[in-house]
């Protein structure tokens, strides 16, 4: 299933440039949104998300958000003002410059701006509500000082809007949230429109349609990067549980065909050990389907020679997630000095990166597509290249790992509970 290739040809495979055909059909959004305000963006929401809106019902009111809260059960609620929280202390501690490293749940975490005052937040809809985008993106933004956020977030063919992602909203403190999304909410972002508010700053993933969208727009207003699919480099050696390393694998691979899910090892052995265990979990994977894709496009073994080798060949990628399990303590610190460049680094192998998605503290939003080579997650500094350290000391507790799970399932993203729940969720 994973492509066996050695560094030269595995960092050859390229990113994935936007298609002439998205450029194109991208710049006519923006153009209509420019020229037409809230009548394109009534338009095209139902053209691309076949929702009919008025332009007065583009935006969520708040005390629907609110009601949306309140409306939640109480262990979501809980699991989210976990995360919420964590996410906060860890970005608090920035305001004070680079803060020193903290245990805190069984993990150290560790890495005078004046704020913008307005700053746009696209959060993804599609086939996973992903409120912990919600969280990550906002959180850091109201601790920063950010007057004004504005969220955009795409509705489904009713028009309608995730709860659980409304909840979230007003949890983390967006000033006003619309329901518009794709390259037409960008450009709304950017230039305004009689409903939507102008921005200084548009933030967040998305599809490439959004991506091509913030790289047209970008000089208008500034952009946080241009954040492609997901991608994750784990360094594995010597003991380490095959299931957890193909777990990790599926949780990356389940977000998108084009995600890159890598095992970089000088232990053969272990990455034969852990294909077998990557079709076993597929089978029963709800998302299987964009996962097997994923594996078959983007997957790959990568064999170095060593630790210095495999840390050069995770530096040469710049990947948005690097983890690195391989057992034995003195190994893995040959492994992490190596590393320079990354988005987040994930140090143990009782981490897995999907704890970083939920509720580790330092934000998820983070570079993609080799741009860590040059650009720093998403943090208080956004709104002022830092990489986020997350390392078991001596793992997640099981109140992080059980909410992280949960957020997950949440979510629908089973590939992330099931790397979770392997480290020891009941």
């Amino acid at each position: 299933m994973l492509a066996w290739l050695d560094p030269e040809t595995a960092l050859k495979r390229g990113r994935t440039p936007a298609a002439e055909d998205v450029a194109a059909r991208v710049a006519a959004i923006l153009a209509a949104v420019r020229a037409e305000g809230d009548e394109a963006l009534v338009r095209l929401t139902e053209e691309l998300d076949g929702a009919h809106l008025t332009a007065s019902a583009l935006e969520i009111p708040g005390d629907e958000l609110e009601a949306a809260w309140k409306g939640l059960a109480p262990d979501v609620k809980r699991d989210l003002e976990l995360a919420s929280s964590r996410i906060e202390a860890y970005h608090r501690a920035q305001l004070t410059g680079a803060p020193a490293p903290v245990v805190s749940g069984g993990l150290s975490l560790s890495e005078r701006i004046e704020p913008l005052a307005r700053v746009g937040f696209y959060v993804p809809g599609g086939t996973a509500p992903l409120v912990s985008t919600v969280l990550m993106s906002l959180v850091p933004a109201v601790v920063a000082g950010v007057a004004e956020r504005i969220l955009v977030t795409p509705p489904d063919a009713k028009g309608r809007v995730n709860a659980a992602l409304m909840g979230a909203c007003h949890l983390a403190g967006a000033t006003r949230v619309f329901r518009v999304g794709g390259a037409q909410a960008v450009a709304a972002l950017a230039f305004g429109t009689a409903h939507v508010p102008a921005v200084e700053k548009v933030v967040g993933p998305g599809n490439r349609f959004v991506t091509e969208a913030k790289r047209q727009v970008y000089g208008h207003v500034d952009i946080d990067g241009l954040m492609g699919p997901s991608e994750v480099l784990i360094v594995a050696a010597g003991a380490v549980d095959p299931q957890w390393i193909a777990w990790d694998l599926l949780a990356q691979a389940e977000h998108d065909p084009l995600a890159s899910a890598v095992l970089v090892t000088w232990d053969p052995a272990l990455a034969r050990r852990v294909e077998p265990e990557l079709e076993r979990l597929l089978a029963d994977l709800p998302r299987r389907e964009v996962a097997r894709a994923s594996l078959s496009v983007r997957g790959a073994v990568v064999v170095v020679d060593g630790p210095e080798a495999a840390a050069a060949f995770v530096d040469a990628w710049a990947p948005e997630h690097a983890q690195v399990m391989v057992g034995d303590p003195g190994l893995a610190r040959r492994v992490i000095r190596g590393i320079h460049r990354a988005g987040a680094l994930f140090v143990g192998e009782r981490v897995a990166e999907a704890v970083g998605d939920y509720v580790a503290g330092p934000s998820h939003v983070l570079p993609t597509g080799g741009s860590a080579r040059f650009a720093s997650g998403l943090g208080v500094e956004t709104f002022r290249r830092r990489m986020h350290v997350i390392e078991a000391r001596p793992g997640p507790d099981p109140e992080l790992l059980a909410g992280a799970a949960h957020l997950a399932v949440l979510e629908g993203l089973w590939g992330h509970a099931g790397s979770l729940r392997a480290r020891g969720v009941a």
